[in-house]
């Protein structure tokens, strides 16, 4: 029976856990960007995990031990009421009384070592994560006894805080036992002088004790639940915290829709931008720029002057503070989160690849495309033929975030991914920095037969590819310094001129070495 009972309630447990997880899943990703710019990944992995085992424990601990508990205590006390007098059910009262006090309280003075411990883990989890997928870095500086110094010293929090929970441990079993000894020694002595005076047979004395030995299967059950069920509750405490936090960017309760339209580019607008990813330091102030549907922008100057923020404030990863940004005159505040976001596509200066094959990780762009659109993407973004050079072509496995191609290849293989998407609009963060001259500029023709027709907004340093765009912005600590097209700027001789007679001596004097 208790091993039918496990079978059947398991389907019960796991479809909870399952529903819960997916929930914390899916919040998770719509999280804006600054909470996932501030988390700890191994953290986040520990807190679901135990929190979904603390879903189980719980379900389990109420159903088959709290309640059947209950109904063996009330149903021992009742018969040793009625067979041995009221003596000996106060008596198995009040040990189940002290029991439940004593555990309660000691529990309660043991959850502060548990939280301890749980904070030691995430983070050495976290410190562990971050040290292997930082190991190249780790190699390239020799710091490998560092790692191990620093992740040392949170196992030894975490050894603590363990040795803690242990020995708080033995000193709650201890006390049970202590009463439970205690409350069976004082019963068979109130059943030998029940013997002694003949109101009592043995039968009845071995009866007592049978009872009350039974009785301490349930009991121990019961204190053992008790404290793993408040360890429970601390977990999912845990895990319910994040689906209590709600994102900062989120659909307004009356977004609509942006328009899906094939092949034709998004009016960009920003007016009177100002924003700070915090209250002291200011990235972008008063800007107004106009991206007219069709054509093409390029961010040029120093870097940190607020160039990416641009696109991340196109792509809706933030709010700006002041102002606003529009897609064909609409706020976008006022529009679907998703249906931007379908119709935007973006190459990121840091791409980063899922574990996969180079094919998933193009595919990915458009998971709907079949595999001839793959392939078509992949040549025009100039990656083709080095895939059909690699071990398993297309089916080769890229690595953790990518580690396994070079960063031209990680950069061409977005360039794809965006291809394959074909959007509206096109952010490009870099998109030339890790090619060499000859691909860039096969990427660049891509690109051309890629935008036409469509808007596309370029953040550039290589202002040869700056110089291919309809109009240029010039980007200093947060505002824009200047504004026109290629010639227009040059003819100007102000500060744009003055990047591109830098960076064609530079070139000039490499050439020369």
């Amino acid at each position: 029976c208790h091993e039918l009972r496990t079978a059947i309630f398991a389907k019960v447990a796991q479809g909870a856990i399952r529903r819960v997880q997916g929930q914390v899943f899916q919040h998770l990703h719509a999280q804006d960007l600054a909470f996932h710019l501030g988390r700890q990944t191994g953290a986040l992995g520990r807190i679901v995990d135990r929190g979904a085992k603390g879903i189980n424990f719980t379900l389990s601990a109420f159903v088959f031990h709290v309640f059947p508990t209950a109904l063996e205590v009330s149903m021992v006390a009742g018969i040793l009421a009625w067979k041995c007098g009221p003596a000996f059910a106060v008596l198995t009262s009040g040990t189940i009384a002290a029991y439940t006090a004593f555990t309660i309280a000691t529990t309660q003075w043991r959850t502060k070592f548990r939280k301890q411990m749980n904070r030691a883990d995430n983070e050495g989890s976290t410190r562990a994560m971050d040290s292997l997928l930082n190991y190249e870095t780790v190699k390239y500086f020799g710091n490998e006894a560092y790692e191990a110094r620093e992740y040392d010293k949170i196992l030894q929090k975490y050894e603590g805080s363990a040795l803690q929970v242990s020995r708080s441990l033995s000193f709650l079993n201890w006390g049970q036992q202590a009463i439970f000894s205690a409350s069976v020694a004082a019963a068979m002595a109130m059943c030998a002088q029940g013997v002694a005076d003949g109101s009592l047979t043995v039968g009845d004395l071995v009866l007592v004790n049978g009872l009350l030995f039974q009785l301490s299967v349930p009991l121990n059950f019961l204190g053992s639940v008790y404290r793993e069920t408040r360890q429970s509750l601390v977990d999912m405490g845990n895990m319910f915290h994040l689906l209590e936090q709600e994102p900062r960017v989120s659909d307004a309760a009356d977004a609509r829709a942006l328009p899906l339209q094939e092949a034709e580019g998004l009016n960009v607008r920003f007016e009177d931008v100002a924003f700070g990813y915090s209250d002291d330091k200011r990235i972008l102030a008063g800007v107004n720029l106009e991206v007219p549907a069709g054509s093409s922008l390029a961010l040029v100057g120093p870097s940190g002057g607020g160039k990416s923020t641009f696109l991340r404030l196109l792509y809706r990863f933030f709010d700006p503070d002041q102002g606003r940004v529009s897609l064909n005159g609409a706020d976008l505040r006022e529009l679907s989160l998703d249906t931007v976001r379908a119709q935007v596509g973006v190459v990121p200066q840091d791409t980063v690849l899922f574990n996969d094959t180079v094919f998933h990780n193009i595919a990915y762009g458009n998971l709907a495309a079949s595999k001839e659109d793959v392939y078509e993407a992949a040549r025009m973004a100039a990656i083709h033929d080095a895939i059909g050079r690699m071990p398993q072509g297309y089916e080769t496995v890229v690595g953790e975030r990518g580690l396994k191609l070079s960063g031209g290849e990680k950069q061409r293989i977005a360039i794809a991914r965006a291809f394959l998407k074909r959007p509206r609009l096109l952010l490009l963060d870099e998109v030339t920095s890790a090619l060499d001259s000859s691909t860039e500029r096969e990427i660049m023709g891509a690109i051309d037969g890629l935008i036409q027709g469509r808007t596309a907004i370029f953040v550039a340093h290589r202002l040869s590819t700056a110089a291919k765009c309809s109009k240029i912005a010039v980007v200093d600590q947060g505002r824009i310094v200047e504004f026109g097209s290629h010639q227009e700027l040059l003819a100007r001789g102000g500060a744009y001129r003055e990047l591109w007679d830098k960076q064609q001596n530079t070139e000039l004097s490499l050439g020369g070495e």
